[in-house]
């Protein structure tokens, strides 16, 4: 019976991952150098065009992966939904908080963008709409990009297309800190004050010691006239990455009339009961709104 159920499991496991999407390109290092953290991924809609606009993902793990592009939760969440719906898709990985402090995460993730509009014909990408999400910490670093669009800061000298922008259109944010100084008032499992949580590893300090680090890490920080389009959704049980944190960039958001829209779900978690069809579908209509909004 046991010898079964493994088969039963295996079979299931094998016959989900064949229905996630392969990438047309594979590897690709968007940092001019051979480390694993600045590959990224690309994929392409199975339609008939020559260029597609473009979404980049970005993975959730805390900060502490540097090599979480290809899992297939990625791919069956983000990736897969957003190709269905005519999208290209880069997925990017970046350097975890034990390669380097803050911010050399976001300084990877324009990077890529940089690499990715400077590279836009070789990759059949319409660069005149590139949108990025990501869940958790990936959220985090999607919202940074979002919101520093069109500034010349946190761009950092990774690569060989400085010269290029590095500005998105538009942020699907999953459940994304914010403000890591307020995480432990809002109702948390977590200790993010604990000198050794996600993000005092992140900052390469006690959080509440080193507020004004903590602030160059906040996406608030940034918002300008000219922040991309916010879409942000958050589980209010999630006790891992409390609701407030999307409230309060919401917030902050609307009071700079940036276009924001904030989907608190009811009895949704740090993922359970948020990565279902309903929000996927929230996501991929967003893009597509915001795509026609353009031209």
């Amino acid at each position: 019976m046991i010898k079964k159920y493994l088969i039963f499991c295996f079979l299931s496991s094998f016959l989900s991952s064949q229905d996630l999407p392969d990438a047309k390109w594979k590897d690709i290092n968007y940092g001019g150098n051979e480390n694993i953290y600045n590959n990224m991924d690309i994929y392409l809609p199975n339609l008939n065009k020559t260029k597609y606009p473009l979404i980049i993902t970005i993975y959730g793990s805390a900060w502490k992966s540097n090599k979480g592009k290809s899992s297939n939760y990625i791919k069956k969440n983000l990736i897969k939904p957003l190709l269905s719906s005519g999208f290209a898709v880069a997925s990017i990985n970046h350097r975890s908080s034990s390669d380097a402090i803050f911010p050399a995460q976001i300084h990877d993730v324009k990077a890529a963008i940089r690499f990715l509009r400077g590279n836009s014909s070789k990759y059949n990408i319409n660069d005149n709409f590139i949108g990025i999400t990501g869940s958790s910490s990936g959220g985090h670093l999607a919202a940074l990009a979002g919101t520093s669009s069109n500034i010349d800061v946190l761009e950092g000298d990774i690569g060989n297309f400085l010269n290029f922008d590095s500005h998105v259109d538009a942020v699907v944010n999953w459940y994304g800190p914010t403000d890591f100084l307020i995480m432990d008032d809002c109702g948390s499992k977590l200790v993010h004050n604990n000198p050794n949580s996600p993000e005092s590893l992140l900052i390469g300090k006690p959080i509440q010691e080193y507020p004004e680090e903590v602030m160059n890490a906040n996406p608030i920080k940034y918002i300008n006239k000219k922040s991309a389009s916010f879409l942000i959704i958050h589980g209010i049980m999630d006790l891992t990455v409390p609701h407030c944190q999307s409230q309060v960039l919401h917030d902050a958001l609307k009071s700079k009339n940036i276009d924001t829209s904030l989907v608190l779900v009811e009895d949704g978690k740090h993922g359970p009961n948020v990565f279902t069809n309903k929000y996927i579908n929230m996501m991929t209509s967003f893009f597509i709104n915001q795509l026609s909004q353009k031209f």
